[in-house]
């Protein structure tokens, strides 16, 4: 490091997930000087995306012995009149990592993603107002407009991967969308994302091809949607951080019913237009739906079910078992023995509200993977003055023995900083600090394969699936299904992310039952019936991560009343929970600050009489735009 940090800072954040990426951003909007580092050479933590070579550089480093040992060099810088909460080296929150690659093996030994660059540096320089962290892969603009979605029938109809953009309609960055030579030579120099109907058969895929492609890879550590009237949602349009990411629709939900991948309708349209059921049940979903969406006004109809679960009750209400099979699994997605009446009408009603805001489903994705949202937070914080350092470690916590306060970090260059507050990733603290803790593990997997679940018209679809638990014991698995236009695959294959609470020892004890039942190994390909052809798997990545969400400040050893704990990412599809604690611990620091303001624009900025304090005007009533009724797609301007 060839300059020194500052000694001091208002808050110091250890982690760059996403939930301590937003307390920065919030810290940072506020006025408070924030020093952001992160012993990992990326951005997100556990939240991050990878190119495919980055992945393997990720998955190498979790199989190697991995002890998690702890710093020693420290204990010579603290003062008498302090003690240290010593912070780990390794990570610990990965186990069980296992990699199997179905696609052919060519001959080339040495091979090299195309144009290959590193997306996240090793490190990273301090970042001023102006200057955001070097690997940002997103662009600025200064519109924080949304675009006016289609309406419901044409989203459906013509174009199936509606783009969704909260903010700049051309993405930046280190990123580069344009076609390879390999990808022109197959599809006649056409740009990337357009629809090849007449394109010539493809030849089979090769693990060289899927290496040298590597860098159109974007490939998420954890796989979750973003609800379009979810917090996230709310807090990116709030912030103006939307400005630096744009989204597409999810465009089908999809069920799975006694071995068949079904799409399930959702809105009324799509109800009515299903051929999948017949005329009563079409009357009796909508009906039920219907009640969902205020059932806390009718509390007679499901008060005496309230003791009983989700699934018990979907039986008393005239479901046949194909609609009850459908309401549980894809539209509340929630467990058929442990959700409540209560919480599967919620899921229900949030469900069906989040329709046709922005497209025929609820849900949206972040073009490039999951891990830009991270990044969109920490530039936000960067642009107000925050301070970057990946690949910068911490050694401990320095605590006053008198006031119990933490007072400063040590870093590994055993330069001491001192700041009022601390926010800690929970996966840097020790054995010792977390003693008491009872963790949960997650089951992931990400398949690579070269066809959908569900063939349709355009190969351009983004999908949830969600497959009911396939044994006594066993959780259901869900499936989120992504195509090239995400810019998170090449074109040509689709990236597949399963997910699950651990029930086994491992995450391929969880889920090989479902990737058998959905794909087929691709050396086994040929084997298989044209018509009854599953998608061909070409590559699997399973791991089991650490799931430290709902655990209580007190459940760990000796914390210090200014050091406050994020968690990593959790089982559910949304991103709710993380921007909850976000606010909530930002409200713990600083109780009389609003929590990420939306930025000034230039023509609301009024100087007063010597011309140097700004201050907002008053918004004006008429820039408010009401919100229509339920199931329409609204023309969205939201300040």
């Amino acid at each position: 490091m060839a300059d020194k940090l500052p000694s001091e800072f208002d808050v110091v954040v250890i982690g760059t997930g996403l939930p301590e990426s937003i307390i920065a951003a919030a810290c940072s909007r506020s006025g408070q000087s924030v020093l952001h580092v992160d012993s990992r050479s990326y951005y997100g933590g556990n939240w991050a995306s990878f190119s495919f070579s980055g992945l393997l550089s990720w998955i190498k480093e979790y199989q190697e012995e991995n002890n998690g040992e702890e710093w020693t060099a420290w204990q010579e810088l603290i003062l008498e009149t302090e003690e240290g909460v010593a912070l780990r080296k390794k990570d610990q929150t990965i186990q069980h990592v296992e990699v199997i690659c179905y696609a052919s093996q060519d001959s080339d030994e040495h091979v090299e993603e195309v144009g290959a660059v590193q997306k996240n540096p090793g490190s990273v320089t301090s970042a001023s107002t102006n200057d955001p962290p070097d690997s940002m892969v997103t662009a600025c603009s200064d519109t924080s407009e949304l675009t006016t979605p289609l309406s419901e029938p044409e989203a459906a109809r013509e174009v199936p991967d509606v783009d969704v953009t909260l903010g700049n309609e051309n993405h930046g960055g280190d990123t580069d969308c344009s076609q390879s030579p390999l990808e022109q030579e197959k599809a006649g120099n056409l740009p990337v994302g357009e629809d090849v109907v007449d394109a010539p058969k493809k030849n089979r895929i090769t693990y060289s091809q899927i290496v040298k492609e590597g860098r159109r890879f974007n490939i998420d550590l954890t796989s979750k949607l973003l609800y379009s009237r979810g917090l996230l949602i709310d807090l990116l349009i709030k912030s103006n951080v939307s400005r630096y990411a744009e989204f597409k629709n999810v465009t089908r939900i999809l069920g799975y019913q006694e071995g068949n991948v079904l799409q399930v309708p959702c809105s009324r349209a799509d109800v009515f237009n299903s051929k999948k059921l017949t005329m009563v049940e079409k009357r009796m979903l909508m009906k039920f739906l219907t009640f969902c969406l205020d059932y806390e006004q009718q509390p007679d109809e499901y008060k005496a079910y309230e003791e009983c679960t989700f699934s018990e009750y979907l039986k008393t209400q005239k479901l046949t078992p194909n609609l009850q099979h459908f309401v549980l699994h894809s539209i509340a997605m929630t467990s058929e023995e442990s959700t409540s009446t209560l919480d599967g009408l919620r899921e229900t009603q949030n469900f069906l509200r989040c329709l046709g805001r922005y497209g025929n489903t609820p849900f949206l994705f972040p073009l490039y993977g999951q891990g830009e949202l991270p990044q969109c937070f920490c530039r936000m914080c960067a642009v107000f003055g925050g301070t970057y350092c990946l690949s910068h470690a911490v050694q401990c916590l320095v605590v006053d023995k008198e006031s119990g306060k933490c007072k400063a970090i040590i870093d590994h260059f055993g330069q001491r900083i001192s700041a009022k507050y601390f926010i800690v990733e929970d996966s840097y603290l020790t054995e010792k600090t977390c003693s008491n803790v009872t963790y949960r593990q997650i089951s992931r997997a990400v398949l690579i394969t070269d066809q959908s679940v569900l063939k349709a018209d355009s190969d351009q679809q983004i999908s949830i699936l969600t497959v009911p638990p396939v044994e006594p014991g066993s959780e259901a698995v869900r499936v989120v299904e992504l195509c090239s236009s995400t810019m998170t695959c090449m074109k040509g294959t689709y990236l597949v992310h399963l997910t699950c609470p651990s029930s086994k020892k491992t995450a391929r004890e969880d889920l090989e039952s479902v990737v058998q039942k959905l794909f087929t190994p691709y050396a086994e390909a040929e084997l298989e019936n044209e018509e009854l052809k599953k998608p061909n798997l070409l590559w699997a990545l399973y791991f089991n991560m650490r799931d430290s969400s709902d655990i209580s400040r007190e459940c760990y050893n000796d914390l210090p009343s200014n050091v406050y704990v994020c968690c990593g990412p959790d089982g559910f599809l949304g991103n709710k929970n993380a921007v909850k604690q976000a606010e909530a611990l930002f409200r713990l620091i600083l109780p009389n600050e609003e929590f990420c303001p939306p930025p000034p624009n230039p023509e609301d900025i009024v100087f007063d009489g010597d011309g140097l304090q700004p201050e907002l005007s008053s918004p004006k009533p008429e820039d408010a735009k009401e919100i229509t009724d339920q199931g329409e797609v609204e023309e969205c301007l939201e300040k």
